[in-house]
């Protein structure tokens, strides 16, 4: 769809989730001297104002990052925390980073990225702040499929769609499933939202049929105003990184004592 723009929601306590965990495992990949590939099928614009309009119409950013660094939801050591205060150093205290940036961050010369997005707009202004990556404006399953295996072989996928299209619930364990068989040592995460009607859930069952060692982590929040449908996140990985499972259930606790 290219109606979804993820810069009203940029910054809220489904990014903080995603974002912790995709940090940790990027933090890990990078420490060995070996060159990765970083992939991405929904990239959209890659970095975002919160003092813009989009932001502030939602507040969703001051209920998720704003409020969780003010009550150190994470240690000022912590992957996302390390990335975060480089991107506003470089692009100012209410700059938020999407996940290509972060990836940026821990990114070096030898590793290669590919991020994908459809939406036009999303798109140029990816260009202008992921100069670091090849960008494809096109479909990201598809981007995917034609890019994987990739070479580095070493490396990491983020699965992040809008979920605007309902068949994308029953599409996507099909299309992890054909990325897995041709890129059996990639990481591959797939973050979903949570919805009041539960409707990730036979997505999320038919994943742990399928890969039955893969990480599951989800986490619960109040909705982020009155009729708002999600109430969580959740994040399944494949071939999560050494030491991934344990910063889940960190986060995960913390989100119980304090969202």
């Amino acid at each position: 769809m290219l109606s979804y723009q993820h810069a009203y929601h940029a910054g809220n306590l489904a990014d903080l989730h995603k974002h912790a965990l995709l940090a940790v495992a990027l933090d890990y990949l990078t420490r060995k001297d070996k060159p990765l590939s970083y992939l991405e099928t929904h990239a959209g614009r890659g970095l975002y104002d919160l003092t813009g309009a989009e932001a502030q119409k939602t507040q969703e950013a001051a209920q998720g990052i704003a409020r969780a660094t003010v009550e150190h939801w994470l240690p000022q050591d912590h992957p996302l925390m390390q990335a975060l205060r480089a991107v506003r150093d470089l692009r100012g205290g209410q700059a938020y980073p999407g996940s290509p940036l972060i990836a940026g961050h821990f990114l070096r010369h030898e590793d290669k990225a590919h991020l994908a997005e459809l939406h036009p707009a999303e798109f140029q202004a990816l260009r202008r702040v992921a100069g670091f990556a090849t960008l494809h404006q096109q479909d990201g399953f598809a981007m995917a499929q034609a890019v994987c295996p990739p070479d580095p072989r070493r490396g990491l996928l983020l699965i992040d769609p809008s979920y605007e299209v309902k068949a994308d619930y029953a599409a996507i364990p099909r299309q992890i499933g054909l990325i897995a068989r041709k890129w059996n040592v990639g990481v591959i995460a797939l973050w979903y939202p949570i919805l009041t009607d539960h409707r990730h859930m036979g997505m999320t069952a038919q994943l742990v049929s399928d890969f039955p060692d893969a990480l599951l982590s989800e986490v619960s929040f109040p909705p982020a105003r009155p009729g708002h449908s999600m109430i969580g996140s959740g994040m399944f990985v494949l071939n999560a990184p050494w030491g991934l499972a344990e910063h889940a259930r960190q986060i995960e606790a913390t989100f119980r004592e304090r969202a």
